[in-house]
């Protein structure tokens, strides 16, 4: 006779970017096995695998395409399923700001932590009186590259490849360019002409984009001083 199988709860949440509720499960112990094993390799490839083939395992609703998710969705998935693998609470080690040495703990309810929209938001780009850009999202190679490339010196390299990344078309009135049929060497050449204030504009689209983010309350066990801390992305909430 068989042994019997446990059963797995059933979890449901919104994905920010479209309101669209779907259905999932927490990680099961052979997952989290494949994940630890992809993070201690410190193999971007490795992790990128991992994390994309355990989301798909864990995201019940059908027809998700995990590849084309903006970040936020990716990271605040990944948070819930991850929080309901290991409980309600996540405890977040934290350095106080008003020393900025001291280290405490502090536990956070998973469901208070939501992704935080802009409304000056915009993927809407004005170069100048004819060129439009349309931006998309970071892909999951790119929320990859942000909470666990080890080897990430954020340089301004890596700034061009991230922002060639996510232009999703250039147009006037009467042409478009669609990025994809681009190559990456044409877009950063079109980045390097513009002038201080037109890339300024494309910061902005990602300095305001939607981001997962919690403001907490920190006390200094020292020095009794109470701090508030702002956790922005994924790997925050895992420190």
């Amino acid at each position: 006779m068989p042994l019997p199988k446990p059963t797995t709860p059933i979890y449901e949440l919104e994905l920010p970017s479209t309101g669209e509720s779907i259905k999932y499960r927490p990680f099961l112990v052979k997952e989290e096995k494949v994940l630890l094993i992809a993070l201690e390799s410190e193999d971007t490839k490795q992790i990128t695998t991992a994390i994309k083939t355990v989301i798909k395992s864990c995201i019940l609703t059908k027809n998700i395409k995990v590849e084309s998710l903006p970040t936020f969705d990716i990271e605040y998935l990944f948070l819930n399923i991850r929080g309901k693998s290991v409980g309600e609470e996540i405890e977040v080690n934290i350095i106080c700001p008003d020393d900025e040495e001291t280290n405490t703990l502090v536990k956070i309810d998973l469901d208070s932590i939501k992704v935080q929209k802009n409304e000056d938001h915009t993927n809407q780009i004005k170069i100048d009186s004819t060129i439009m850009m349309e931006m998309k999202y970071p892909s999951l190679e790119q929320f990859i590259k942000t909470n666990f490339d080890f080897k990430n010196d954020n340089t301004m390299d890596q700034s061009f490849d991230l922002i060639s990344s996510c232009i999703d078309k250039i147009y006037t009135e009467e042409e478009v360019w669609i990025a994809a049929d681009v190559t990456k060497k044409e877009l950063i050449d079109f980045l390097e002409q513009l002038n201080s204030s037109q890339f300024k504009q494309i910061e902005k689209f990602f300095e305001t984009m939607p981001k997962l983010s919690h403001k907490i309350k920190v006390t200094n066990p020292k020095t009794e001083v109470e701090s508030e801390v702002v956790l922005e992305g994924l790997a925050s909430f895992f420190a």
